[in-house]
């Protein structure tokens, strides 16, 4: 049973993701010409039968690039960014200025790939233990290439599992990229996060 959660607790996850994306939208900035906008249009709290279920309904059964961040403090999980491979290689060409069909893409794009994660989801975790003055750690970003379900881990899941989902769009000048962020919280942790929200909440002034 996924603890309660209100419309205040999905505003105050979906702000502070939203601060984490605009810190790494502007580091992304400097690594490209075009200006890069990161938004984060939907924040949902999942079980995992209904996770398998939202990802069923958006992704075929192909092969993902995804970028992995284990972290460990207040509270632990791990956090993947998710991108569908045609949208990897355009990402990792409009970073690299290497053409989508040459050669030497392959080579560069675990590289970049990577450093867009760890830029991506530091700042997302980042945010959110500034914010509610919580220490966390993170391990070193784990790169790979596999179906959705072996990314997530989902097959090694518990229904104790909390999934916090937020999708990525990645709107580069003309050219849209799209891309998952996963929040992967135990529940004991989750349950954790939830209450030094309500803490921060109750200090908000109405």
């Amino acid at each position: 049973m996924i603890q309660k959660i209100t419309p205040s607790h999905l505003d105050a996850l979906q702000e502070l993701i939203n601060i984490g994306v605009g810190r790494a939208a502007s580091m992304l900035n400097q690594m490209v010409d075009a200006r890069i906008i990161l938004e984060i249009p939907v924040v949902s709290v999942m079980t995992l039968v209904q996770l398998q279920s939202e990802l069923e309904k958006r992704f075929d059964s192909g092969s993902f690039a995804a970028v992995r961040l284990n972290f460990t403090g207040s509270f632990s999980g791990k956090a993947n960014l998710v991108f569908p491979t045609e949208s990897a290689a355009t990402l990792v060409s409009l970073l690299t200025g290497e053409e989508i069909d040459s050669p030497d893409l392959d080579s560069v794009k675990i590289g970049t790939l990577s450093e867009v994660g760890n830029i991506v989801i530091n700042g997302i975790m980042g945010s959110i233990s500034n914010v509610l003055n919580q220490h966390l750690n993170y391990a070193i970003p784990i790169y790979m290439e596999d179906s959705i379900n072996h990314i997530l881990s989902l097959d090694n899941t518990t229904e104790q599992t909390v999934f916090l989902l937020a999708q990525a769009r990645f709107a580069i000048e003309t050219l849209e990229v799209m891309g998952e962020i996963v929040l992967i919280f135990e529940m004991d942790s989750f349950g954790t996060l939830i209450k030094v929200i309500d803490q921060q909440l109750e200090l908000s002034p109405s």
